[in-house]
């Protein structure tokens, strides 16, 4: 049976799905270590990084800076003053991915109802979002201290099953790491992996997504060989 005959709404991780967010982050984590009088690190080494929420980027950083694992004490000490300069670089170099607007403009078009699930937090995520006018489009949004876990936990594609009531079937994850892809597996969702994010390194594929797209666009014409969304 096809995986996405049933789908009519779609859960979008955010960084590196939507929006590459790579050069705010370096620029914040940057700022972080230079203050604190430890060795920078270059853009691809953060890219390398994101993926499990600000606190595992900083956690990498500083163990990355001080070659050695970070204590918690050090790591609470210092998530403030990243934040801080986050909040100064925020939407200062980021980009929208190719096709994400346009994409987002015929799924709504279509009536498939879509979410974030993001492990940003929630603070963050919705000033992103308007920054490239596309907050419209998520009827929610879920950051990663939005619930009491994050992915690669299924509970906020769970919650987004249990508030649109939803059969598992009905709901589609689209994301760029292995942690979009475990959440969906263990929510029991569809998943599409996508090739140009963030996923440590590895194969997107290797963690065994329903389908895998090189493009954002491509998802479109995945839909699209399936019944369209019902009205809701």
């Amino acid at each position: 049976m096809n995986p996405f005959s049933q789908i009519n709404a779609v859960a979008f991780d955010l960084d590196g799905t939507l929006i590459d967010s790579v050069p705010d982050l370096a620029a914040a984590t940057r700022a972080t270590l230079e203050e604190l009088n430890l060795p920078l690190c270059s853009d691809e080494l953060v890219r390398s990084w994101v993926g499990n929420g600000a606190e595992m980027l900083m956690r990498r950083a500083l163990s990355f800076a001080l070659a050695t694992e970070v204590s918690e004490e050090k790591l609470q000490n210092t998530m403030p003053r990243f934040m801080h300069f986050y909040k100064q670089n925020l939407q200062q170099h980021s980009v929208l991915y190719a096709g994400v607007e346009s994409v987002l403009s015929q799924l709504k078009q279509a009536g498939y109802r879509m979410a974030i699930v993001t492990n940003k937090p929630y603070e963050f995520t919705i000033p992103l979002l308007k920054a490239f006018n596309i907050h419209g489009y998520f009827d929610i949004v879920l950051g990663g201290d939005s619930l009491t876990k994050m992915k690669p936990d299924p509970l906020p594609l769970q919650h987004i099953l249990h508030e649109w009531q939803l059969e598992s079937e009905q709901l589609l994850m689209v994301g760029d790491s292995k942690n979009d892809i475990l959440a969906a597996k263990a929510a029991k969702v569809a998943s599409v992996g996508l090739t140009y994010g963030y996923n440590y390194g590895e194969d997107i594929g290797l963690s065994g997504p329903d389908a895998v797209c090189e493009q954002f666009s491509e998802i479109t014409a995945l839909l699209n060989q399936c019944d369209k969304a019902t009205e809701q």
